[in-house]
């Protein structure tokens, strides 16, 4: 198990990680500051399959905020985020409100120990995965472990979110 170092890799997620000592693996890269696709630029550098890399977005039904964590090879799809949240209708948050209400820079947001906590779905393909990464809480910095540990440490659902 991984622990969370004071300093470089030190986030509220691994923080988080490893006070309900759940095992985990960080996965550091040197982060391109002109990359824009940040899940993209994870697996391409980390050498892994998209499919394994889950990228977390926030989206607004106009009322609140929540969570989507879809593998970084698919795309959210609005209307099934709307479903599991039962909500009539969701859009994607604005980037800085997801930055100010998660803690997090804006392709380093993490679903893990974010400030605000919120209602977290993960897409259902999770499930067929042992292990899969998301962002540990800043670019250049992904954490991988279980999508049940995910699920837990996040309170989230499952729904087939992505498309």
């Amino acid at each position: 198990m991984a622990k969370a170092k004071k300093g470089s890799s030190g986030t509220p997620a691994t923080q988080a990680l490893t006070a309900a000592a759940i095992s985990h693996t960080l996965h550091p890269y040197d982060h391109d500051a002109d990359a824009t696709h940040f899940g993209a630029e994870a697996a391409e550098k980390l050498g892994v399959d998209p499919a394994t890399i889950f990228k977390t977005l926030v989206v607004t039904d106009g009322s609140g905020l929540a969570v989507a964590v879809v593998p970084v090879s698919s795309q959210l799809d609005l209307k099934a985020m709307a479903t599991a949240l039962g909500a009539k209708k969701v859009t994607m948050a604005d980037p800085q409100v997801a930055a100010r209400s998660s803690g997090y820079v804006v392709g380093g947001i993490s679903p893990i120990g974010q400030r605000t906590p919120l209602p977290t779905v993960i897409d259902s393909s999770a499930q067929r995965l042992e292990l899969i990464m998301v962002s540990a809480g800043r670019r250049g910095l992904q954490v991988q472990l279980s999508p049940a540990d995910l699920a837990q440490t996040t309170g989230a659902s499952y729904a087939p979110i992505g498309r």
